[in-house]
């Protein structure tokens, strides 16, 4: 198969939906489908439902697959859909099918949730969704420090179909050695730590960025990755000041409000409600004030 429709979406901001929810706590498809559109229509080329912004291990099996099949709709070939699927494997690789039925484009493999990981074993685990899902496009979430370049590298050989890795470990310098061991373009390398990581991460060999803050201001992303993809770095440096508090409430107390601020912020825009499921919690009222405070003036 040719891939590269879809290592050319990966190497792009890729954004991670919000799940929005209702009054009675069930996902809010009309919310969810404006949010949607407000990222489709400011550029976005590539959508990841299900993933950690989205609240992927607080939903269920049925509002996952809801949430997947409103994103194919809605996307309908204006962006790449690559879908969060995880668990144990038997759960992700029905996910993946389901991913596949709806007509979605590539799967995203969460980091698995297990305390015992072995090289081999992480290599297992994805072989064993990769090879359910010929068709698709897959990228492994990689969080652990202790996945080597050579396991990833022998993950690509043994299944073509592996065309990324969204690499999410808070070090740099580990992460332009794994690139470089696993194979710096073999596959698109994706900053799984988002704008705040983008442009250190840039520089020794991602060529796209996850991003939870884009649900909130699309421009403010697309210029970062403009600024990126020219060897602007004092622009996006610019672009890094302006979102360093934002992003820094986010990762507080090891990320405890990743997606309750970015909820807050669209709350305060009147684009859905703040609400998150446990065990994230929404913010107190100072903390409210303050986010509204930042994203004003942020156009999308």
């Amino acid at each position: 198969m040719d891939y590269s429709p879809l290592r050319t979406a990966l190497a792009d901001v890729v954004a991670i939906p919000v799940t929005p929810y209702d009054a009675d706590g069930a996902v809010d498809r009309t919310a969810y489908r404006a949010l949607l559109r407000r990222l489709l229509d400011g550029g976005v080329k590539a959508v990841t439902p299900n993933g950690n912004t989205g609240e992927f291990y607080a939903l269920t099996l049925e509002e996952r697959r809801l949430v997947t099949e409103l994103t194919v709709e809605e996307a309908a070939g204006r962006a790449a859909v690559l879908v969060g699927v995880g668990h144990d494997a038997a759960t992700a690789v029905e996910a993946a099918r389901h991913a596949r039925a709806a007509g979605a484009d590539m799967v995203m493999v969460h980091q698995p949730v297990h305390p015992y990981v072995a090289q081999d074993g992480w290599i297992d685990y994805h072989r064993t969704i990769a090879e359910a899902v010929p068709e698709l496009g897959v990228v492994p979430y990689l969080r652990n420090p202790l996945i080597e370049g050579a396991a990833i590298a022998r993950l690509g050989e043994e299944c073509p179909q592996v065309i990324g890795v969204k690499y999410a470990v808070h070090d740099a310098t580990r992460f332009a050695a794994v690139a470089r061991d696993a194979g710096l373009d073999r596959f698109v390398w994706v900053a799984g730590l988002a704008e705040l990581y983008a442009p250190a991460y840039w520089a020794v060999g991602a060529t796209g960025f996850t991003s939870g803050l884009v649900n909130v201001a699309p421009n403010v992303s697309l210029n970062m990755l403009g600024a990126l993809r020219a060897g602007d770095y004092p622009g996006a440096m610019k672009v890094w000041e302006q979102i360093r508090r934002f992003e820094d409430l986010r990762a507080e107390r090891q990320s405890a409000n990743n997606v309750t601020v970015v909820k807050e912020a669209l709350a305060a825009m009147g684009l859905c409600r703040r609400d998150v499921r446990a065990p994230s919690k929404p913010l107190p009222e100072p903390r409210r004030a303050e986010v509204a405070a930042i994203v004003e003036g942020w156009s999308a």
